[in-house]
């Protein structure tokens, strides 16, 4: 019989495998031991380094073709010319270009500072999400800490103009959980929002995701079963369900939600992934 700290450790592999081409969270290192996550203290932030606007924008400017590049450089050009709402909505489609190119950090950045220029609740909730997804997809350790911080700083900032958003609440209930403040302090706010929203996806699957990192399988399968029944049956709900099956060792019901993952994502390398997957699982 294989070693169940064993098997965690390969369930996360594949996780991380995963998430960088399919889903919308980071869970690199997520399963610990119970024993473990009681213990544990929130995990320090590595020394953020100050993002700067042009040097992320100029690095980012290296990644995409020239004739991208040379776009990017007139609409840089109007952006630094503008005032006002005008600069604002240069800002937003800077933004929108970046983001269109997969490039979030940049775009980030032209959103907060769009947010500071117009400080509305859609702009700062908007700032905070491309933050957030600028820290899913960053490989850069200190940029990640960078852009969490930014993300709770703009959701900090919706909440202080309505403390009764719940995408405010939400996203900084994830930035907590994430580490930036004690995790249970974090799933507190995500459970309010449940509570007065109970098919708030975004909410539910972060919850579902901390029952994981907690080695509480049980609750992350009623958590996915909840979300795949009653709000939506998306491809990263099943596939973290199949993963809490495994965990809990009950192959045959990992198996179909895999394969049900599989089904909807139509993904290449997801199927290659889930195949090699269930073969091990019906060995």
């Amino acid at each position: 019989m294989k070693n169940p700290r064993t098997i965690q450790i390969a369930i996360i592999a594949g996780i991380v495998l995963l998430v960088g081409f399919l889903f919308s969270r980071d869970i690199k290192g997520l399963v610990k031991s119970k024993e473990e996550n009681a213990a544990a203290m929130p995990a320090e932030q590595p020394q953020a380094t100050s993002l700067n606007l042009a040097e992320v924008s100029a690095t980012a400017k290296n990644l995409v073709s020239n004739a991208a590049a040379n776009e990017f450089k007139i609409l840089e050009q109007a952006y630094q010319k503008a005032a006002g709402e005008e600069k604002v909505n240069q800002a937003k489609v800077l933004a929108k270009k970046w983001d269109d190119l997969e490039q979030p950090v940049p775009s980030a950045l032209y959103l907060e500072e769009a947010a500071n220029g117009q400080p509305t609740l859609v702009n700062w909730l908007n700032a905070g999400d491309r933050f957030l997804k600028a820290f899913d997809s960053t490989q850069d350790s200190l940029v990640k800490a960078e852009v969490l911080q930014k993300a709770n700083g703009a959701f900090g900032k919706a909440i202080a103009l309505d403390s009764t958003n719940l995408d405010a609440k939400t996203g900084m209930g994830i930035t907590i959980v994430n580490g930036l403040g004690a995790p249970m302090q974090g799933i507190a706010m995500l459970l309010d929002v449940v509570k007065q929203d109970p098919k708030n996806f975004k909410a539910n699957m972060n919850l579902g995701l901390f029952a994981i990192k907690s080695g509480q399988f049980d609750k992350a399968v009623t958590r996915f079963e909840d979300i795949i029944n009653k709000i939506k049956a998306t491809p990263d709900a099943y596939f973290y369900l199949a993963t809490a099956y495994e965990s809990l060792g009950q192959k045959e019901k990992a198996v179909n939600a895999y394969l049900q993952s599989k089904k909807l994502a139509a993904n290449p390398t997801l199927s290659s992934f889930i195949d090699k997957k269930v073969a091990e699982l019906k060995k």
